[in-house]
């Protein structure tokens, strides 16, 4: 049961709903009970097969139990149709039976309705839940736990699993509250016409129940294995839609033809293994259930034989036809069964996104950091990728309004230096302060609005010039927007553009050159208007004259803000206040830019060589 816990927990919200489904199912069920098995003796009333009966049957609560109940109805029903018979005539009781049965029909299949009414909101709504579970725990999840991900596995899990488990599981739903109801209400029926009859068919069952999960035991594992295949080749298209340039000029169409289909093929395979395997429950299920009405008739015929069962000839034809009542709604639960266990390998592969551990969270009792007063200080601060050391005891203190610039080789550790700050990532010895407090002692919500960020690749997003610059931003107005813009050195080729602030830019920006998309973020960390500000390689993929209009921006930026920055190229950090140089995870230097050309070190060799 803990497995199908995973997907029916999203049931709850719709508990109310479903049990309204349920019990329209158990009324259709009685209802369609009534309409089959009273017509048969009925009939054999009206063309004389039975005799009429003419004492009025009595029932006595104090002494008879459930079933004498069920056989006085019985017997009160036959009553009334002979009185009837004898007052007005077999062709007007016919009449009766005929109308009977219609309104009969008529509620089955009303409350049939009104059961599938119930469950269309429960279909659509669990899916909606689910996927609205997934993209938040997506947006949750920390920076560190894309990194072990790919990219087109955890968008296959949003998509295609999702998918799965509507197709196989929700739409299952039906099967799952109405025919479990069917095959009780009918074998209690069975049950109260003859208990040995049914006895023999309850032993029947665990045999044909045994077969059908025997052939659908691999099917979970063959499912998982081809929803993970279909995750690789997503990920497979999303890296060559990234990568498409790299692609052509190094002739490799081929190379990536031939990976695409190798893992196209043998995800074609498993699906076929699967299909194969679902599509033998129906067959199977309908082979097993004329097995078991071949043997419900031979052995209810020795009975009726015998004399020693309590079925009368026509109780053994109403009894195979209740019985055959429950045949489709078993064939039809064993082929939900398959779907589930099919799905539950798309649930398995959600379910270990949902649960995924997030490190990063808030502590108990964070308190809500308002504003950024003092200073940030960094306190034997060391940090690990696997056994890889990236950070090893650093410690600095960066005073508020101050500037600090962080120089050295790719892989020395600045840009983890960075990230520790908004807490993309935690700390593992040492700490971080702001204003005296450790950073996970504040929310991270108060944390991180109070931090601006402007990377090296500016990530925009496919909407409007307006609503990238206000981009969580709650209360904003155009003429902040423009402001913004305007500071940014953005607002000139924003109105170039036919609607303005108005016009889309296209997936990630594609519509602009890449010293505009550094703008437009440089505009949004403008409109935020943050005390700390964090500038990664801002302008080291810029030409000269992008690079201009760029750094004038980042200075009307830094202005009366603290800020960390990240440069490859010193020339645009020779004003800051303090440029710490990182080698190893390590900060060997300190200083201003003339302290350090006069020391003679690293920083003074990296400079010689860039001029």
């Amino acid at each position: 049961m803990k497995k199908f816990y995973k997907i029916f927990r999203f049931l709850f919200p719709y508990k109310w709903k479903a049990f309204s489904s349920i019990m329209c199912n158990v009324l259709g069920a009685i209802f369609s009970l009534f309409s089959l098995t009273m017509i048969i003796p009925f009939l054999g009333l009206l063309f004389g097969t039975a005799p009429l009966v003419e004492v009025k049957p009595e029932y006595s609560v104090a002494q008879d139990g459930l079933k004498d109940f069920l056989s006085y109805l019985v017997d009160y029903f036959y009553f009334f149709i002979s009185q009837f018979i004898v007052q007005y005539g077999r062709a007007s009781a016919l009449l009766v039976v005929i109308g009977f049965v219609l309104l009969t029909s008529f509620f089955k299949n009303l409350f049939t309705y009104f059961a599938l009414w119930y469950i269309a909101p429960i279909r659509n709504g669990v899916v909606k839940d689910i996927r609205n579970a997934l993209y938040a725990k997506v947006l949750q999840l920390p920076l560190g736990f894309y990194s072990e991900e790919k990219k087109g596995d955890i968008i296959s899990k949003m998509t295609n699993d999702v998918s799965e488990i509507e197709v196989s599981i929700i739409r299952s739903l039906e099967m799952f509250f109405k025919d479990p109801v069917l095959i009780i209400v009918h074998l209690t029926a069975l049950i109260v016409m003859s208990p040995k009859l049914t006895l023999f068919v309850l032993l029947l069952l665990p045999f044909t129940g045994g077969l059908i999960g025997r052939v659908g035991k691999t099917l979970r594992k063959t499912s998982f294995k081809g929803q993970r295949k279909m995750g690789t080749l997503l990920s497979i298209i999303e890296e060559t839609l990234g990568g498409l340039r790299i692609i052509k000029a190094f002739n490799a169409e081929g190379k990536m033809t031939e990976r695409f289909q190798s893992v196209n093929s043998f995800y074609t395979q498993l699906m076929t293994k699967m299909w194969r395997r679902r599509d033998l429950a129906t067959p199977l299920s309908e082979f097993l259930g004329t097995i078991v009405i071949v043997l419900v008739l031979w052995f209810g015929g020795r009975l009726v034989f015998q004399g020693n069962g309590s079925l009368s000839p026509e109780g053994l034809i109403g009894y195979v036809a209740i019985f055959y009542m429950i045949i489709n709604p078993a064939k039809s639960f064993s082929s939900a069964y398959f779907n589930v266990l099919k799905g539950m390998a798309s649930a398995d592969r959600i379910d270990s996104l949902l649960h995924a551990e997030n490190k990063i969270k808030n502590s108990a009792g964070a308190i809500e950091i308002k504003d950024f007063t003092s200073a940030i200080e960094y306190k034997n601060v060391s940090f690990s990728y696997g056994n890889e050391n990236v950070l090893k005891n650093v410690n600095l203190t960066i005073k508020k309004g101050q500037t600090v610039a962080l120089v050295g080789q790719s892989g020395s550790g600045k840009s983890t230096f960075v990230d520790l700050l908004p807490r993309f990532f935690d700390v593992e010895h040492g700490e971080i302060l702001i204003d005296g407090v450790n950073l996970k002692n504040y929310t991270l919500h108060g944390l991180r609005s109070i931090m601006g960020n402007v990377n090296q690749e500016p990530i925009l997003f496919n909407d409007t010039f307006y609503n990238n610059i206000a981009f969580g931003i709650d209360k904003t107005t155009e003429e902040d927007v423009i402001t913004a813009a305007k500071i940014a050195n953005a607002h000139d080729f924003i109105m170039a553009t036919p609607n303005g602030y108005h016009s889309n830019i296209g997936d990630r920006g594609s519509k602009l050159s890449g010293g505009q998309r550094q703008r437009l973020s440089i505009a949004r960390a403008i409109l935020k208007n943050p005390p700390i500000m964090i500038l990664d390689e801002a302008t080291s993929a810029l030409d000269t004259e992008s690079e201009r209009l760029v750094q004038e921006a980042i200075e009307n930026l830094m202005k009366n803000r603290t800020s960390l920055v990240i440069a490859h190229r010193l020339s645009t950090v020779k004003n800051a206040d303090l440029i710490c140089v990182l080698q190893e995870g390590e900060i060997i230097e300190r200083g201003k830019h003339d302290e350090l050309l006069a020391l003679n070190g690293v920083y003074s060799r990296l400079y010689e060589l860039q001029l």
